[in-house]
């Protein structure tokens, strides 16, 4: 029976509506106050039903809610024959609750709009070579499927066959149209919007970059700030003082009605749900532009950040680094060259596909006993030589002796800002190669909206040379910039900003920076959506484009400030009904309650702004 009463809510709140229409026609239109009581009796013990049970399993939980307190008033309201007051109340009450879920969906359409993405089905290639159209879930690792134009990608995978253009908005929240061919990897939800492509399904289901996009947003809309945690623990002794409160009054008074009054509009129903609103709004429009903010909490901490931490190669930079320069010493240079394409191809780094690129086709050894050194580079077995290939650094540990004229060219090298890559064998330096990375376009313009925004401080740590760093720092203007970092010494040098009182928000790329990224305040990833970053870091920025930092900062100061909106407004709605019926004639119960859930609303549309939030300069 509760279970079918709760279920036509809606039902009963429009039955209430009609039935007080007719008392209130039978009351002032026909004079008649006998044929109006008995509508407005039944509009109150109807409109209770589901106010009395929701209060009854709260209070099964041992919660003094907010239906104990409108129930408790309503039964009083009806002992007292005001049928009026109970009819409208209990009316107010469950139209309110109506419109609030109307609202509040609307707050989570950004959320909705994510799972409806999701692709339900896929063209699988079957054992005689055709495709046929299965569900997506019986889709496996390693199975090739067709896509055509205007369908979705179903899996993560990797083209095999085929050219496109794929929209691939759901991930990185940019709508422009992204190439693909041979060798491209395509995430699943993306739209290709035109030609068609055979891929090989890389990820499948839950495990595919949208899946974790959207359990990630729904894990995010059910964290607790602590504002909310505050508010779920008020609320919990705040009803219980409202009884106690109408008790006295009534003891003092002997005035039920004012007793019952003060029950009614001492809900405290905005302010419960002002600042899971405004949190809700706000993940959901980051959802929409290619930011994923991991729950309230980051968004608190987030907003009050004062100092951002960036890597470079990556985050400041384009991440493709170019071989600009090079030096050998030897005469057999070709099989220098060989050594160090063989030791490089193995590495998955950035500098390192530089210069396998750079060196291009050459005869390869194979490669043995590798040992990478942190923060300095790879020392391997290759063709029987040991081939150190790194930085200063590791020459320095590998012992190896660096002449006149390979400390001039280093000097010449770092003083235009390229990253070196130096190569030993057998402990002879052998050659030198200079790396350049392009600055990201923009950055100098969104590092001043991020001052813009209220961030005093703005720190580059490297592994690049401390000129190239400088000479990155100069032309982007940033406070502070160190070079010849190791992970170690960024993690340490986090530390200390943290003992400073500083609230550190760390820039990575989610893979070489994960103990930064964990030690910071708040861990940001340029991920591209790869799976080291979406887990290590509390913000991900899904395409890797830096101008949705500072979107996102605004966007957790948007909420974080909507959010001390939403309680001023709950709490001096609360107040001033309070203070109107202690020392005002005007209140009752009726305009108290339209009030309150005037209230409510306010909170649940100034929430619902941030769906629309763009940053304005």
């Amino acid at each position: 029976m509760q279970r079918f009463i709760l279920k036509r809510k809606n039902h009963i709140t429009l039955i209430s509506a009609i039935l007080i229409v007719i008392g209130f026609i039978a009351k002032l239109g026909f004079k008649n106050e006998t044929a109006a009581t008995l509508p407005l009796a039944i509009a109150s013990l109807l409109g209770l039903a589901p106010i009395a049970i929701q209060a009854y399993q709260a209070l099964l939980v041992k919660v003094v809610s907010i239906d104990v307190l409108v129930t408790i008033a309503v039964i009083g309201a009806f002992l007292i024959k005001n049928l009026e007051e109970s009819a409208i109340v209990t009316f107010l009450f469950l139209f309110g609750s109506f419109l609030e879920q109307r609202t509040l969906s609307k707050t989570r359409s950004a959320i909705k709009e994510l799972t409806e993405m999701a692709p339900e089905s896929a063209l699988k290639q079957v054992e005689n070579g055709e495709f046929e159209e299965v569900d997506v879930d019986e889709v496996d690792v390693g199975d090739i499927l067709l896509v055509k134009t205007g369908a979705k990608v179903p899996v993560d995978g990797t083209v095999l066959k085929g050219e496109g253009h794929i929209n691939e908005a759901s991930i990185t929240g940019e709508a422009a149209a992204v190439g693909k061919k041979k060798g491209s990897k395509v995430y699943a939800g993306t739209i290709l919007e035109n030609g068609t492509i055979q891929i090989i399904a890389d990820r499948v289901g839950e495990d595919t970059t949208f899946g974790k996009i959207i359990e990630l947003v729904e894990k995010a809309q059910d964290s607790k700030s602590e504002a909310e945690r505050f508010i779920d623990k008020f609320s919990k002794y705040y009803t219980p003082v409202v009884l106690v409160l109408s008790a006295v009054v009534w003891i003092f008074s002997r005035n039920t009605e004012l007793a019952i009054t003060m029950l009614v509009l001492g809900c405290p129903g905005a302010l419960v749900i002002g600042v899971p609103v405004s949190n809700v709004a706000g993940i959901g429009n980051g959802a929409r532009h290619g930011v994923l903010l991991k729950g309230s909490e980051v968004i608190h901490d987030f907003s009050r950040t004062d100092t951002i931490v960036f890597d470079k190669t990556g985050t400041l930079t384009v991440g493709k680094p170019k071989v600009v320069d090079m030096q050998i010493y030897a005469q057999n240079s070709d099989e220098v060259l060989a050594y160090l394409a063989s030791v490089e191809g193995e590495s998955d780094h950035p500098l390192a596909k530089a210069i396998v690129e750079h060196i291009g086709n050459i005869k390869l050894y194979s490669v043995e006993k590798t040992d990478v050194i942190k923060g300095g580079g790879v020392v391997a077995r290759v063709n029987g030589h040991r081939v150190a290939v790194g930085n200063v650094f590791l020459m320095e540990q590998e012992n190896v002796q660096l002449s006149e004229k390979a400390l001039s060219d280093i000097q010449r090298f770092e003083n235009v800002g390229s990253s070196l890559v130096l190569t030993a064998i057998d402990g002879q330096l052998k050659a030198l190669v200079g790396i350049r990375d392009q600055i990201r376009p923009k950055v100098a313009e969104n590092l001043k909206k991020l001052k813009k925004l209220g961030v005093k401080s703005l720190v580059v740590l490297s592994g690049d040379n401390q000129k190239a760093v400088d000479l990155a720092a100069q032309e982007l203007g940033l406070t502070k910039a160190y070079g010849g970092m190791l992970p170690k010494d960024k993690s340490e040098y986090i530390e200390k900003l943290k003992d400073e009182g500083k609230i550190v928000a760390f820039v990575g790329d989610g893979v070489n920076d994960s103990p930064s990224l964990a030690l910071a305040q708040i861990g940001i990833a340029m991920g591209n959506g790869t799976d080291v970053a979406i887990e290590t870091s509390d913000v991900v920025l899904m395409n890797s484009e830096f101008d949705r930092l500072p979107h996102a900062l605004g966007l957790a100061k948007a909420t974080a400030r909507n959010m001390r909106q939403n309680i001023i407004i709950a709490v001096g709605v609360v107040l001033v009904l309070l203070a109107s019926v202690l020392f005002g004639e005007w209140m009752n119960m009726s305009i108290g309650m339209l009030v309150h859930e005037a209230s409510i609303l306010a909170v649940i549309i100034n929430g619902m702004r941030l769906l629309r939030y763009r940053l304005k300069y």
